[in-house]
């Protein structure tokens, strides 16, 4: 077939597929294809339409049937399937749509919604009428608004009741959302209740709703100007009109979904100014100390009420979380809280197989199992034992190092409070935890080394809030220790430091601290940024009792000590376009200085870059530092070493169109690299200089990601376009490239298989 051929066949089913959707819409009725409202009205500025006229659209009832570029594919699956008995036909009919039929659009009806809505807006004489236009059978609506003049708020008048309630609504007034000179607005208006209302919840008036308000409009004053009235409903009860204080507290931590829900019982225990009803004494009292914001005789508010809540269920035990307020047997005006909590299975074990791709870009397979108990020792503290076994292999590129073998075992223990000398809180809506974490692992590489990793740390974790988390480890300690390291890659450490220090034993001590912000979760805002921080240290402390310096190199246990600081910054920001697309950007800086006991950073704290989640346009770990090119890149050697620096800068922006279904698009552009604070003669070109951005690599591509929501699966394809290890003024490559030579696409293209987005 041709391509002149299949362009006609194209045509066709374009065609047809256009045609065959009036094919089961009765005789002397109509496809309806839409609505739309026109604002007729010169006073009214065309940026204001703008947004009036979708807004009015959207109230429209019925929706069309679907549509894309002009095609309506559900109603055209509906109409060639509708008789089907069976086959293919029969399969895919439930993804049918029927024919939305003229005859059951209600005219008045939608006339009536869009005055009103104008009406509601402020344009208190608005009409609206409809025009009708049909073709051949199908048929649309035109409904033309004239919208009138617009009201404008001349005063707001807050009550002037005398009572309780009334003053502390008109307390509320200065905050008013409602402003002399603004448009009249209904929805403004329902707002300002919502916010009196919020108010009002803070100062103990537990019974009181927006509905008890009223907002009366007088627009007789004056003309196309109108007066409002704040006042509370006469009908308003006297509950609504109390502010409520806290009785008795009642919190029942064993609670099952079939029990009775009742007051105290002779097994409460009372715990400062809470009972605790827990017969099997599963949960120590001190538990709610530490999730409870409210005490007895406190007045009631809402942030009080949201904080507990929110508390109990960041304790990750229960799972169900049941408040319950009730008026008070013994006291006046106040109230009884009741907290009926849920505990998930204290113990459980879970096991998981993974496809795993990891920042060196070798992919893999990995078994974990893991054991919990959520309760170990009655505080609600979670024990975690787990241990894993995987491998990897290099996908693409050079067979840097050849596969890799893994595996290892961690006990991690969450505490639900700061377990220091002093006392110490917050007053977020999420629990701090004090970690305590012991770890093995066990890294192999073929035909190089064997390396053992001892790991432990003592820290915080707390959060201000869902958007902002901070991670403090106090104390934190690494031990690496390398074994069966072969002969040959043996005899290239003794001559070559980067070799050297990739084996070499190491305990690393100290401090480190790391702050996360994200607001990516809002997902109707345009914008939204992430932002991790991350302060790490080593022997500061230690290395100044001991005096370290070079080059007398202090050791503990017999083995050398690393003295450095380091510090990393990612920055990522989110722009929105449209519904469905998105650009994303990602800046990371880092800095690393070692001192006293060390010449240079351990290798795992050192930073690099390349690969499926960085420049993916450059194999895993093997550019830089600055303009150094490993001259084993380009053969077999599996003895190569990743390349790695003290410095680094990296900038990786992506557009992220919506393809179809699950399938997104992306096209991508990385820059960046890592150098070194000092002069290395192996590595000629890898310090850093004031010309670093000289020296800058830079990759583009493309790829496609199937975005399932519980996994992602990526694939991209990337090219350098700037080569830093060229001579100057040869980097830039872009006259070199050329993707019908054979040669070319082994030497410059680079596929990316991994899981997840890169950032």
């Amino acid at each position: 077939m041709t391509k002149q051929h299949i362009y006609y066949f194209l045509i066709s089913c374009v065609a047809l597929a256009a045609c065959n959707v009036t094919k089961h819409v009765p005789e002397g009725d109509y496809l309806y294809t839409g609505g739309k409202v026109k604002i007729k009205d010169d006073d009214i500025k065309k940026k204001e339409k703008k947004v009036l006229e979708p807004d009015l659209t959207s109230l429209l009832r019925p929706k069309p049937n679907s549509s894309i570029l002009g095609l309506r594919p559900k109603l055209w699956i509906y109409n060639i399937s509708k008789n089907a008995k069976g086959g293919p036909l029969k399969w895919i009919k439930k993804w049918g749509e029927p024919p939305v039929l003229f005859s059951s659009v209600k005219v008045d009806y939608n006339r009536d919604l869009v005055s009103n809505r104008l009406q509601n807006k402020g344009f208190f004489l608005a009409t609206a009428t409809s025009d009708t236009t049909i073709r051949r059978k199908k048929a649309s609506l035109t409904y033309n608004a004239v919208a009138g003049p617009r009201y404008l708020i001349r005063s707001v008048n807050f009550t002037t009741d005398s009572s309780i309630l009334g003053k502390a609504v008109n307390a509320t007034a200065d905050n008013s959302f409602l402003k002399v000179g603004d448009n009249y607005d209904l929805d403004v208006i329902k707002a300002e209740r919502e916010r009196i209302d919020g108010r009002l919840k803070e100062e103990g008036f537990y019974y009181f709703s927006p509905e008890n308000l009223i907002v009366e409009v007088d627009s007789t004053s004056e003309r196309h100007k109108v007066d409002l009235y704040m006042n509370v409903k006469d009908k308003t009860s006297d509950k609504a009109r109390d502010a409520y204080t806290i009785n008795n507290i009642y919190i029942y931590p064993n609670f099952k979904l079939r029990d009775t829900m009742r007051g105290r019982t002779p097994e409460a225990v009372l715990y400062n100014d809470f009972y605790v009803i827990d017969r099997t004494k599963m949960f120590k009292p001190q538990v709610f100390e530490r999730t409870m914001f409210f005490n007895k005789g406190d007045i009631y508010n809402r942030t009080d009420h949201n904080l507990s809540l929110s508390r109990l269920t960041s304790l990750g035990t229960f799972k169900f979380v049941k408040n319950q307020f009730q008026d008070s047997d013994t006291a006046d005006a106040a109230l009884d809280a009741y907290y009926y909590l849920t505990p998930m299975p204290k113990k459980s074990i879970r096991a998981e197989i993974t496809g795993r791709t990891n920042s060196a870009n070798f992919t893999g397979s990995e078994f974990t199992l893991s054991w919990r108990n959520r309760n170990a020792f009655r505080g609600a503290e979670l024990l975690t034992v787990s241990a894993y076994i995987g491998t990897d292999v290099q996908y693409s590129g050079n067979n840097s190092g050849g596969n890799i073998f893994r595996y290892g075992a961690e006990a991690n223990l969450s505490i639900p409070r700061f377990i220091t000398p002093f006392k110490l809180n917050t007053s977020s809506a999420f629990i701090p935890r004090t970690r305590i974490t012991l770890g093995f692992d066990r890294l192999e590489r073929q035909n190089n080394y064997k390396l053992n990793s001892f790991r432990t740390s003592f820290g915080y974790t707390w959060k201000e809030s869902i958007e902002k988390e901070h991670q403090l480890n106090i104390f934190g300690l690494t031990y690496v220790h390398a074994s069966n390291v072969s002969a040959e890659y043996d005899s290239l450490a003794q001559t070559n430091s980067t070799y050297r220090n990739a084996i070499a034993d190491q305990f690393i001590i100290g401090p480190n601290y790391n702050f996360n912000f994200t607001n990516t979760h809002r997902q109707n805002q345009k914008n939204t940024f992430y932002f991790n921080g991350n302060l790490d240290m080593s022997a500061n402390i230690l290395g100044l009792i001991q005096g370290a310096k070079e080059p007398e190199e202090k050791k503990i246990f017999d083995t050398p000590y690393s003295q450095y600081i380091k510090g990393e910054v990612d920055f990522r920001h989110y722009y929105k376009i449209g519904l469905n697309s998105q650009w994303a950007s990602r800046l990371i800086l880092g800095y690393g200085h070692a001192y006293g006991n060390s010449r240079a950073l351990p290798f795992i704290k050192q930073f690099f870059i390349g690969g499926a989640n960085s420049l993916r346009a450059f194999r895993a770990r093997s550019l830089g530092p600055g303009t150094y090119l490993d001259p084993t890149l380009e053969s077999d050697d599996l003895l190569s070493a990743d390349q790695s620096g003290d410095i680094k800068f990296e900038f990786n922006t992506e557009f992220r169109p919506k393809l179809f279904s699950i399938v997104r698009g992306a096209l991508f552009l990385d820059a960046g690299n890592v150098w070194l604070l000092n002069n290395d003669p192996q590595r000629p070109g890898a310090k850093f200089s004031k010309d670093f951005m000289k020296e800058l690599a830079v990759g583009t591509g493309a790829g496609v990601r199937i975005d399932a929501s519980i996994l992602v699966l990526r694939l991209d394809l990337a090219f350098p376009l700037r080569k830093p290890w060229l001579p100057e003024g040869e980097r830039w490559v872009f006259d070199s490239i050329d993707f019908g030579n054979k040669a070319w696409r082994k030497d410059n293209l680079v596929f990316n298989l991994a899981i997840g987005y890169p950032f």
